[in-house]
C-alpha cells in the first residue's frame, strides 16, 4: 500500500499529514507566503525524514499514490482584501444595483470592483460593438483592472460576444487581460449568484494559479507521475487543471469538518461544533446526526454563490490576529493578522504587533523552548515588550492586568463565533494551533460543557483531507422540459461526466455514480431530493435540477474510538509557572503521548501534544480516550 500525502496550507503554518492504512505521520512547517512552493516541498521533506530518515524525500515521492493539497490562502486573501483589481463589463444598466442590495455585497463590490464597471449600449449592433468593446476594456485597464468579468443578460448573446472579444483581444498577446464569461463559469439560473461567483473566482484565481502550477512542475521534475490533487470545499479532490479557484475557498476548514464527522461517528456524539483556530482565522462548522451541515447555495462573506458549501464560517480571529486598543479603551482582536512573515513578536522575525500567541507565551501557557516540538525557539521578552507597548501602556494598566484583559476579550470573541449554534448536548471539537489553548475558556462563555481535542489536533484539517475521493457533480436545470428533452440532457451529462473522469485519469467502469433531482426553492435552498420518475407537481417558483455525482473512491483511514471510564491518574512529567490572577502558580504538565487510555485528572493543567498545547483551566477535568484523544469536561 502506498502513502497518501495531505497538505493543509495556512496563513502562518503549513500542516503535512501522511497516511497509509492505520499509519499516520505528520509534521508542520512555517508558511512561506512569498513562494508557497517553498513550504510545500519543505513540508514533504520533513515528512520524508519522519518516515525514511535523512535523504528520504525522493523515496517518499515515489512511494506516494497521491498528494492532496488544500489552502486557506484564498480565504485569507478575501478576509484581508489582498488580490487583483477586477473590471466588470455588462449590457445591464441596473446590474450594479442588483449586485449591491445588502451591506455585505456593497462592501465586497467596492473592494473588488469599485468604479471599474463598463456599460455596453450597442451589444446587438455589429458595427458599433467592436469599437465600444475596445473603449470599455481600455477604460477599465487604465483604471487598474487586472482581470475582467463579462456579464451579458442573454446566454446566447454572451456566447456570440465572446467570439468578438477574442477577435479583438486574442489570448496569445502578451498584454492580454484574463477574462471570465459569467455563463461560461456556471449554468446557475440566478443571475446575481452567477455573476458574484464569477467575480469571486476571478479574485481568487491568481492566488492559487501561480503556486499550484509551480508546485506541479517541480513535482514532475522529480519524475512524479501521479498528479497533484486540489482538495475542494465540497469535500472532494480533483486535478489542478480540473479545478476552479472558487472551490478552493474554505477548503482547509472542509478538511476539518470531515475529520470532525469521523470523530462524531467514532464516539457517538450527536452534535459537534468544530473550531479550527489558525494564525489568521477561526473556522466554525457543525456536524449533526453524523452529517455535515451544508448550504445548497453556499455563502462567501454573507454573499450567496452558485456552488454548495459546507456551512463553515471563517472569522478574523486567530493566534496571529493583531491586538489593539481602540479609541474607546476596548481591546480589539483582528481581523488583520501578522501572518507567517513577520509573524508574532515572539517569533523574533521583526514583528512588533501583539498577538494571542505572544499572550500565551507571556502567561506561561506556551513553553518558548518546546514550540513546534522544539523546532522553533520563541522569545518571551519580545512578546512581553509588544504587549506592554501595544496594550498595557494605552490602557494605563500593568502587564498582568493587560494579559488577563486580552485573554477575556479573545475568549469572548471566540465564544461569539460559537454561541448561535450551541445545543444542550453540543460537544466542541477544538483543533488547529490555537484551538486547544483557548477552547475551554470560550466553551464556558458559549455554554458548552464538553470539549474534545484530537491527538492530531495540530494537523487535523490535513488529516480530514484523507477522507476525500476524486469526485465531481454536474447539474442542469430541467424545469418544465419534456421527457425526451430530459433524456437528451441526461445523455449529454453522462458523456460530460465520463470525459471529466477520464481526464482525471480514471475509466468510467472504475467510478461510482448516482443521479438525483433536486427541487430547489427560489432562494436557492433545497426543498427536497427526488428522482427522474417522480412526476409530482412543484410550486411555480421552484425549479427541478438534474444532478449527476460521479466519484472514484480512494483509500481512507479507519478511525475507531470510544470513551473509557476513568482508570488511573494522568502521569505528570513536570510543572510550569503559569500566571493566574492570584499570581504565578506551578501548573502540572501532562505529555499526551505518555498517557494510557482512561488516565484522568482535574485542572488546572497543561497538556502537551505533538505540535500543540492544551490549557485545562481550574474547574475542568481531562480524560484520555482509547484513541489517545483528549476529553475535557466542565465539572460545574
Amino acid at each position: 500500500m502506498k502513502y497518501l500525502v495531505n497538505l493543509d496550507n495556512g496563513g502562518t503554518l503549513t500542516d503535512i499529514c501522511v497516511v497509509r492504512g492505520s499509519e499516520v505521520r505528520y509534521t508542520k512547517t512555517l508558511t512561506t507566503p512569498v513562494d508557497l512552493s517553498e513550504c510545500f516541498f519543505k513540508g514533504i521533506t520533513k515528512a520524508s525524514e519522519e518516515i525514511y530518515g535523512a535523504g528520504g524525500f525522493i523515496k517518499l515521492l515515489h512511494t506516494t499514490e497521491l498528494i492532496r493539497y488544500s489552502s486557506t490562502q484564498g480565504t485569507n486573501a478575501l478576509v484581508e482584501r489582498k488580490g487583483p483589481k477586477l473590471g466588470l463589463i455588462t449590457d445591464d444598466p441596473h446590474l450594479h444595483a442588483k449586485l449591491t442590495q445588502s451591506a455585505n455585497q456593497k462592501d465586497l463590490f467596492e473592494s473588488l470592483v469599485g468604479t471599474r464597471l463598463a456599460l455596453l449600449g450597442h451589444i446587438h449592433d455589429p458595427h458599433k460593438i467592436e469599437s465600444e468593446l475596445v473603449s470599455a476594456v481600455n477604460t477599465l485597464t487604465n483604471k487598474g483592472a487586472e482581470r475582467l468579468v463579462v456579464a451579458i443578460k442573454d446566454k446566447d448573446t454572451e456566447r456570440e460576444f465572446k467570439h468578438v472579444f477574442l477577435l479583438q483581444f486574442p489570448r496569445h498577446l502578451l498584454g492580454s487581460v484574463p477574462v471570465l464569461f459569467s455563463w461560461e463559469f456556471t449554468n446557475d439560473t440566478s443571475r446575481t449568484r452567477r455573476i458574484w461567483s464569477a467575480l469571486l473566482n476571478s479574485f481568487l484565481h491568481p492566488t492559487m494559479e501561480r503556486f499550484l502550477y509551480s508546485a506541479e512542475h517541480r513535482l514532475k521534475a522529480h519524475k512524479v507521475k501521479n498528479p497533484l490533487l486540489i482538495y475542494r470545499n465540497d469535500g472532494a479532490s480533483s486535478r489542478v487543471a480540473k479545478s476552479v479557484a472558487l472551490k478552493t475557498y474554505s477548503s482547509g476548514p472542509r478538511g476539518g469538518i470531515e475529520g470532525t464527522k469521523a470523530l462524531a461517528k467514532a464516539y457517538g456524539f450527536n452534535h459537534v461544533l468544530m473550531v479550527d483556530v489558525g494564525g489568521t482565522t477561526s473556522d466554525v462548522g457543525e456536524v449533526e446526526a453524523h452529517k455535515i451541515k451544508t448550504e445548497r447555495r453556499g455563502s462567501v462573506e454573507g454573499i450567496q454563490i452558485s456552488f454548495e458549501l459546507s456551512d463553515v464560517k471563517s472569522f478574523g480571529v486567530g493566534g496571529g490576529s493583531i491586538l489593539r486598543v481602540d479609541d474607546k479603551g476596548s481591546i480589539t482582536v483582528g481581523p488583520d493578522s501578522v501572518g507567517a512573515a513577520p509573524g508574532p513578536a515572539c517569533f523574533g522575525f521583526g514583528g512588533k504587533e501583539a498577538t494571542m500567541t505572544d499572550v500565551n507565551v507571556a502567561l506561561g501557557i506556551i513553553d518558548p523552548d518546546t514550540y513546534l516540538n522544539g523546532q522553533q525557539k520563541l522569545d518571551k521578552e519580545r512578546a512581553i515588550q509588544a504587549i506592554s507597548e501595544k496594550i498595557a501602556k494605552p490602557l494605563g494598566v500593568s502587564l498582568e492586568k493587560a494579559l488577563f484583559a486580552i485573554q477575556e476579550a479573545y475568549a469572548q470573541k471566540l465564544a461569539a463565533c460559537l454561541s448561535a449554534h450551541v445545543q444542550k448536548d453540543t460537544v466542541l471539537a477544538a483543533f488547529g494551533g490555537g484551538g486547544p489553548m483557548s477552547a475551554c475558556l470560550a466553551a464556558k462563555k458559549a455554554g458548552i460543557k464538553r470539549v474534545i481535542v484530537p491527538k492530531l489536533a495540530a494537523v487535523f484539517s490535513a488529516y480530514g483531507i484523507s477522507f476525500s475521493d476524486v469526485a465531481q457533480t454536474f447539474e442542469r436545470d430541467i424545469t418544465d422540459l419534456s421527457k425526451s428533452e430530459i433524456e437528451t440532457i441526461q445523455a449529454q451529462m453522462h458523456e460530460q461526466a465520463k470525459r471529466h473522469m477520464f481526464q482525471e485519469g480514471y475509466n468510467w467502469s472504475e467510478c461510482k455514480h448516482e443521479w438525483k433531482v433536486v427541487v430547489e426553492n427560489a432562494d436557492g435552498s433545497e426543498d427536497h431530493v427526488t428522482h427522474l420518475g417522480d412526476t409530482a407537481q412543484i410550486n411555480v417558483d421552484q425549479r427541478r435540477i438534474l444532478a449527476c455525482h460521479v466519484r472514484y473512491e480512494l483509500s481512507h483511514p479507519s478511525l475507531r474510538a470510544s470513551l473509557p471510564k476513568p482508570k488511573t491518574s494522568a502521569k505528570v512529567s513536570g510543572s510550569r509557572e503559569v500566571l493566574q490572577e492570584e499570581g504565578k502558580r506551578p501548573t502540572p504538565v501532562v505529555i499526551l503521548l505518555d498517557q494510557q487510555a482512561g488516565a484522568h485528572m482535574d485542572g488546572p493543567a497543561i497538556v502537551e501534544g505533538p505540535y500543540f498545547t492544551t490549557r485545562v483551566p481550574e474547574g475542568w477535568s481531562l480524560l484520555i480516550t482509547d484513541n489517545g484523544d483528549l476529553i475535557l469536561e466542565d465539572k460545574a
